[in-house]
């Protein structure tokens, strides 16, 4: 379902705010999107306001404690706005299983991006409807704590 164009038109206005919602009323300890997908909450400084931005954010943490994050945005064209919140500041938090952790993002490219694209399809093939549908190469972060 979540692979689905009708899935990609709803899920960005539904999903977001019920996070937001469970995530604040139990003290950072659940998000509804993580029964499908491990969650962040990111907070990154707005590119162009500067004011602090919480999104939350299906990701994939890493073995060396960091986490790969994936601008799918739905499958729909526009990358989405954490994205250019994260190349004009990469100095960023997340909260984690109701941690808030500091980090810092990289924007992967080259042998190390299509390492990262293998790796986040074999855990959410979804993932490859989503580019098939869109003409923008999907951006991946690397979250590293600082």
């Amino acid at each position: 379902m979540s692979a689905t164009r009708a899935f990609a038109r709803t899920a960005p206005y539904v999903v977001p705010v019920l996070d937001r919602a469970v995530h604040r009323l139990t003290g950072g300890k659940v998000l509804l999107s993580a029964r499908m997908l491990p969650g962040v909450i990111l907070t990154a400084t707005g590119a162009r306001s500067g004011l602090p931005r919480r999104t939350p954010l299906a990701c994939m943490p890493q073995e060396d404690g960091g986490w790969l994050l994936i601008g799918s945005n739905f499958g729909r064209p526009g990358h989405p706005s954490w994205t250019g919140n994260l190349l004009a500041h990469p100095e960023a938090e997340i909260n984690w299983q109701g941690r808030d952790i500091p980090v810092r993002a990289r924007l992967l490219s080259g042998a190390e991006r299509e390492r990262a694209w293998r790796d986040a399809l074999a855990f959410w093939p979804p993932y490859a409807a989503y580019q098939a549908r869109i003409g923008r190469q999907i951006r991946l972060f690397r979250l590293e704590r600082r």
